[in-house]
């Protein structure tokens, strides 16, 4: 791996697994190279990822363009679970759509509340449809799913303004997709601000 300037966050989606062997989903941005070769996880120390990440060692990283699967599991309202298949000779599931999926296996860990530091390797990579393409409202409504996290972390009145400027491309360029993870994440974060 280059320096770490060659190193960036990526959003995406986390498969792992529970102890009932049933996969758990969560929205992660993880620190990786831009080969896709290491995997730097910071999942909180009270979440089911880093549960399941201290018990199996082993994840799944979606990249996907489905922004409304994002925002509901974000908020944890995933009513219907996306479909998965699970890995061959593994415990680890990957989602059945996503543009590409890749199985970490965690080669060190750091463990030092709020949250864990866990560097992983990949064992193994595919991809499965090709990527959308940019769109301004997809963007918007991924950086509204990290601020619908952040309730009791950053301040109601940041939270608030954020959302107003990220209204503007969503009205300018959503689809269907992006409307509907939009209406979902603004109605959630306007419940859990009291407005």
């Amino acid at each position: 791996m280059k320096e770490n300037c060659d190193r960036l966050i990526v959003e995406g989606l986390m498969v792992t697994t529970g102890a009932d062997g049933r996969p758990h989903f969560a929205p992660m941005g993880p620190l990786v190279d831009r080969e896709l070769r290491a995997f730097t996880l910071r999942p909180f120390c009270t979440s089911t990822t880093f549960a399941n990440l201290q018990r199996t060692g082993t994840a799944v990283f979606h990249l996907i363009d489905d922004v409304e699967l994002l925002a509901r599991a974000a908020i944890g309202r995933i009513e219907t679970p996306p479909a998965v298949v699970q890995i061959a000779g593994s415990v680890n599931y990957r989602l059945v759509d996503c543009c590409r999926w890749f199985e970490l296996r965690v080669a060190t860990a750091e463990v030092e509340p709020p949250r864990a530091t866990f560097h992983c390797e990949v064992l193994q990579s595919g991809s499965v449809h090709d990527w959308f393409g940019f769109n301004r409202a997809k963007h918007a409504v991924v950086e509204a799913a990290i601020l619908a996290t952040r309730i009791g972390i950053l301040p109601a009145a940041d939270i608030r303004a954020e959302m107003a400027r990220l209204a503007i491309p969503v009205q300018k360029t959503a689809g269907e997709q992006e409307r509907r993870a939009w209406e979902l994440l603004q109605t959630h974060i306007n419940e859990r601000l009291g407005s």
